[in-house]
């Protein structure tokens, strides 16, 4: 076998991948109307990583093409979810720590798919080293193999050099280092020049190729000592490293020599042949001197021997000067050994294990697309109903069209306030409304909980960092709480002010509730008691010219009502699916110009329904001037006797439509709350790992301290590490809950969603806070502070909406094109469960 040097794989640590993955796709990419279920496949990965991480221990070729199929799933995951939002506790060793005399190695513990993938690709090199140092330099196929190997193994150390802390975004241990890992790129080039030197040797090349690739060998390993014997470096090496490198070094610039004196030979310079057979023995000498093995030992015996010939010849024939070595012309470099690109994929027969799910960049583009959507749609209903209750409301002020209807039956009731009475009666009737205003403060208290137990985590952990600070002073290295945790305070305040949004329609909602109490009082009890309430009116004249003229306008009225409703009905069930479109925008630029595929499909899909919007709101206003033209002479024609029936009824049907307005702002708002709470769960879960990765690296941090005063006695204390050791599992109990009286949610979460692998105490680390929920301005008739700045785009209020538009039902304001207003790109749509559960 060759002398190669391999490099040690890091030990990874066993982790369930499954819920945590299985958890962000159902909140990334599931739907009410459409789950995404990627079980199977889940369970397929999480096999997969266990069988390529420790099967690459074996160091056999064929572990290869398990750890290349896993490294390539990763690749293609990583394009389909933000990888930092996989809060999987990725745990890796340090690959050169031998442990000290407490049995610990370095470790680092990151929640994030980019650090696993770096870890992944480390092993990768660390073993086609492995597997390149186990070839034989005796047949062809080992040549090659480990040649390619090793060359392979240069590029992902080159590669990683350059991308590893961009990453990770932390200190990593001493085996990720960029510099360390520059120094094992520039090793695994060495050896591979190394491998075409035994190819030519091996093929009987001619000996000037060879002393060419021998001599840019020499080099490279030349270059490779210089790096690895930095200060910085030097200590993480395994011992024999260093001098077998520093012997490599010589043994190649010795087999230089050896064949290029070779080429003297033949061109009859015995002089400088015997120079360089002189310096090709002094050189292997020192090889077998530097690493304690004898390297080339037979191209050793084979440049004494032509050594000792050369001197007779020149002795007893050629009497020609022998040249001092530094006088004689340099040897010409051959590198035919190139640091090679980071293949994708690595694996000949990969499979990517999630087709249905779609890159980030087509997943952030459909977002966006269905908040345009979802704008327009909820822009021209609002439009629609806007018009339809500013008719609602002037035909009740006028009691039409009661107040021109027929009677029959013997009762006094005309028969379009029957209707309305009855219609209320079937939605549920006042006790549906009270039913439905008293479950809103459990609700509001609901998610209050959640958000001020989240807030007291933050407040926890920033505490306990404060503390330990003043403790250890200078010593407690890791970042302050306040650095990290801006932006989850900030999202808790944005979601405090939708809270407090929300407490003002609510106080809306029931100030309409009870301005209109007696009238749906009223309809809820039906015929009689609506006729035992309205006065006695006079008689009337429906046979005018002016009641035939408002028959004929209500006919039109009901006709621009029925047209509203086929309208808004092809809004709410027109469908479009841009998912192509934006993978064939991405396969063919790779990139998507989402802006404008998305205004010239939804030009096609509602522009026709726009223009139907503005004609029937066009046509509404001559049809009201007629309307009180004709009310107008109907009333001078019929007199003022019945000015109090009329009073009564328009007052009726005027609680019937804030009967309808209410029970659908209510409906509404419950659907608000509920969609909130499992925001704000999510955003506690976050908060929630944070706080737990907080823990364990504080833990971490004071074990490293502690050890470290315990040997300050004997020896003197080393510097505190940008890493920690590896710290024993921690299993603190969970505490009881504390019930909030009869609330669905106690204030310690119980039965709660909790992350992976955590209790409600303690969750599971994360580091990256999660954005504020999309599409969601609550209730956008309530004033909002005099200093509150509306995100870009976010829609600033809607006459006769109470609460947020949502889903493309009634009486929400259209959705906002993101809110908060964080940098676009900061982070990617869909993060929190969409509008509709």
């Amino acid at each position: 076998m060759a002398e190669l040097l391999s490099v040690p794989l890091k030990k990874p640590s066993d982790v369930d991948i499954v819920k945590p993955l299985k958890n962000l796709i159902q909140s990334r990419y599931s739907t009410a109307d459409k789950p995404e279920d990627c079980s199977e496949a889940i369970n397929e990965f999480s096999k997969m990583r266990t069988n390529a991480l420790w099967k690459a221990f074996e160091k056999y070729e064929s572990s290869l093409d398990l750890i290349y199929g896993y490294y390539d799933q990763i690749v293609a995951l990583e394009s389909k979810i933000p990888p930092h939002e996989l809060q999987v506790p990725f745990k890796w060793k340090d690959a050169f720590d031998k442990g000290n005399i407490f049995g610990s190695k370095m470790s680092l513990t990151i929640p994030s798919l980019s650090y696993e993938k770096v870890c992944v690709l480390f092993n990768i090199a660390a073993l086609q080293s492995g597997v390149a140092a186990a070839q034989s330099v005796d047949n062809d196929d080992g040549l090659k193999l480990a040649a390619k190997l090793l060359q392979q193994a240069a590029g992902i150390f080159n590669y990683l050099k350059s991308t590893v802390m961009l990453s990770i975004q932390q200190d990593p241990t001493p085996d990720l280092n960029p510099d360390t890992l520059g120094a094992l790129s520039q090793l695994m080039l060495a050896q591979a020049q190394q491998m075409f030197v035994h190819k030519a040797i091996h093929d009987n090349m001619k000996d000037s190729i060879i002393a060419k690739l021998a001599s840019a060998c020499e080099d490279l390993y030349s270059e490779c000592l210089k790096t690895f014997q930095r200060e910085n470096l030097k200590h993480i090496w395994d011992r024999e490293w260093i001098p077998m490198i520093s012997g490599k070094q010589a043994a190649f610039g010795a087999v230089a020599e050896l064949y290029q004196s070779m080429v003297c030979k033949a061109s009859k310079s015995i002089g400088e042949e015997i120079s360089r057979l002189q310096r090709a023995s002094e050189l292997f000498k020192a090889a077998q001197s530097r690493c304690g093995r004898a390297l080339f030992e037979d191209l050793a015996l084979k440049a004494e021997r032509n050594l000792a010939e050369a001197r007779k010849d020149n002795d007893f024939i050629y009497h020609e000067r022998i040249p001092d070595i530094k006088a004689v012309d340099p040897i010409g470099k051959a590198q035919p050994a190139k640091v090679l690109q980071v293949a994708h994929p690595m694996s000949s027969n990969f499979k990517d294990l999630f087709t249905e799910l779609v890159p980030v960049a087509v997943h952030q583009a459909l977002a966006s697309y269905e908040i345009r959507k979802t704008e327009i749609v909820n822009t021209e209903i609002t439009k629609l109903r806007e018009a339809t209750q500013a008719l609602n409301g002037l035909l009740a002020s006028l009691n039409l069209p009661a107040a021109i209807e027929v009677t029959d039956g013997g009762s006094s009731v005309p028969p379009s306030l029957l209707e309305k009475a009855t219609t209320v009666a079937g939605l549920g009737g006042i006790q549906e409304l009270e039913r439905m205003i008293n479950e809103l403060p459990e609700a509001l208290k609901r998610n209050q909980d959640i958000l001020d137990e989240t807030d007291r985590m933050l407040e926890e952990e920033r505490s306990s960092d404060d503390q330990l600070r003043q403790q250890f002073k200078e010593k407690w290295t890791r970042t302050p709480s306040e650095k990290l945790t801006e932006m989850f305070r900030s999202n808790s305040s944005k979601y405090r002010q939708i809270i407090n949004n929300a407490v003002q329609a609510d106080k809306v909602v029931k100030e309409k509730f009870e301005a209109h109490r007696r009238g749906i009082e009223l309809l809820s009890g039906g015929p009689g008691a609506i006729e035992g309430a309205l006065p006695s009116g006079g008689s009337q004249n429906l046979d005018s010219s002016a009641v035939a003229t408002l028959r004929q306008l209500m006919e039109e009225v009901e006709t621009i009502k029925a047209e509203r409703e086929a309208t808004e009905a092809e809004l709410k069930s027109a469908t479009t699916d841009m998912k192509d479109a934006f993978l064939g925008a991405l396969a063919k630029d790779g990139a998507i110009n989402e802006p404008a595929l998305s205004f010239e499909n939804l030009g096609q899909t509602y522009g026709h329904l726009q223009k139907q919007v503005q004609g029937s709101i066009e046509k509404q206003g001559p049809l009201i001037e007629r309307i009180k033209n004709a009310h107008a002479q109907f009333v001078s024609e019929r007199g003022s006797s019945a000015g109090g029936r009329d009073a009564m009824m328009s007052s009726l049907a005027a609680a019937h439509d804030a009967y309808r307005d209410l029970l659908n702002n209510l409906q509404e708002g419950t659907k608000f709350y509920n969609d909130l709470t499992q925001m704000l769960v999510q955003f506690q879960n976050k908060v929630s790992d944070f706080c737990f990765a907080r823990k364990t690296e504080k833990e971490e941090l004071l074990k490293d301290l502690t050890q470290a005063s315990s040997r300050a006695v004997t020896t003197p204390a080393p510097p505190t590490p940008s890493y920690h050791s590896d710290p024993s599992p921690s299993s603190a109990p969970a505490q009881n809950p504390q019930h909030q009286g009869g609330l669905p949610y106690p204030v310690q979460v119980q039965g709660m969603p909790v992350p992976y692998g955590a209790t409600p105490q303690t969750p599971y680390p994360a580091y990256m806070p999660p954005p504020m929920p999309q599409g969601y301005n609550p209730y956008a008739t309530m004033p909002y502070p005099s200093n509150y700045q509306f995100p870009q785009g976010a829609y600033q209020g809607q006459p006769g909406a109470a609460y947020p538009q949502q889903g493309g039902q009634p009486g929400y304001a259209p959705q906002p094109g993101g809110y908060p207003n964080v940098p676009p790109g900061s982070y990617p749509p869909g993060a929190y469960p969409s509008n509709t559960w």
